[in-house]
């Protein structure tokens, strides 16, 4: 029997490790890769291809299947879930047929409340935890350009099958995929998420690009209070991140493209739905849950939500 992996969003992030999904097995009798897509997306890729970008390479890529019918895209094995966090529910319900009671998700959004949210659509599902880093962005429809030196990713759970992790690890590994499946991993995603929190919060605030954040004294006093708000919480939640977390993820700034932006802020300057309830507001419900204080996260909630 082939592994069937569905992979739903084709952005920055399913995009590029989908894509390596899909070239790696594309011969494969064992696995087979589904791209999930619709609309123009749709379109370009299955008469193109994907296109990868980075700044060594272009690489163009034919899954088996790319559809948005679940009778064409099938029963799923896996499914790798790369959407933004506003379309959580309606994309998943649209694949209801698609998902059995033996389909392991894996998540790989911005926030960290999509777990939650999958599991209450499919309590009978297991769902993992994950996260990536990555900048890389859609150009145009079927398009990825990876332009940051880094592309990891990590999963894990404490209550799902070892030996399908496993299993899945050995797959992305197979891949080329920089993958890591990890014991600790809620820690791991909230270390993520307090960088992509901070920076797509400030980005957008501010309306600057990582470079000016890292040389306007006032921005980075801005990003350093973000800062300081998010792992106050996560230290009051019991979570386990570096103790120089702030120090790692300025020097993580500094080692990206100073004209490199969040992608809640590619969204907002394109006029796009942004991701502020799981990036920002998300934030400000957990200080009042556990009675930490966020004043500039509402500062920047108020801001953008036109509130």
């Amino acid at each position: 029997m082939k592994t069937r992996i569905g992979i739903l969003g084709l952005g920055g992030v399913g995009g590029y490790f989908g894509g390596l999904l899909a070239k790696a097995y594309q011969e494969s009798e064992e696995v087979e890769i589904v791209f999930i897509a619709r609309g123009e997306t749709l379109k370009v890729i299955a008469e193109s291809g994907l296109k990868i970008i980075t700044k060594e390479s272009e690489t163009v890529v034919f899954p088996k299947v790319v559809s948005n019918d679940p009778e064409v895209i099938g029963k799923l094995d896996y499914l790798i879930c790369a959407t933004k966090t506003y379309d959580i529910e309606e994309s998943l319900l649209g694949l209801k047929k698609c998902i059995t009671k033996n389909t392991v998700i894996l998540p790989l959004y911005n926030g960290v409340d999509a777990p939650e949210r999958i599991r209450t659509l499919f309590p009978d599902n297991e769902v993992l935890d994950g996260c990536v880093y990555i900048f890389s962005m859609i150009t145009s429809p079927g398009v990825i350009h990876n332009v940051g030196a880094l592309q990891r990713l990590f999963f894990g759970s404490d209550s799902a099958s070892i030996s399908k992790m496993k299993a899945l690890q050995t797959i992305f590994k197979n891949a080329g995929v920089d993958s890591h499946l990890v014991d600790n991993i809620e820690d791991t995603v909230w270390e993520k998420f307090v960088f992509i929190s901070v920076l797509a919060s400030a980005t957008c605030y501010l309306d600057y690009n990582i470079g000016q954040i890292l040389e306007d004294r006032e921005a980075r006093n801005i990003y350093v209070s973000l800062m300081n708000e998010i792992t106050m919480i996560a230290a009051v939640k019991g979570l386990n991140l570096p103790e120089d977390i702030i120090m790692q993820t300025i020097l993580k700034l500094e080692k990206t493209p100073p004209d490199t932006t969040s992608s809640m802020h590619r969204d907002l300057l394109a006029g796009r739905n942004i991701e502020l309830n799981s990036l920002t507001k998300f934030v400000i419900e957990e200080g009042l849950k556990y009675e930490v204080e966020t004043p500039t996260y509402q500062l920047v909630f108020d801001k953008l939500s036109g509130e």
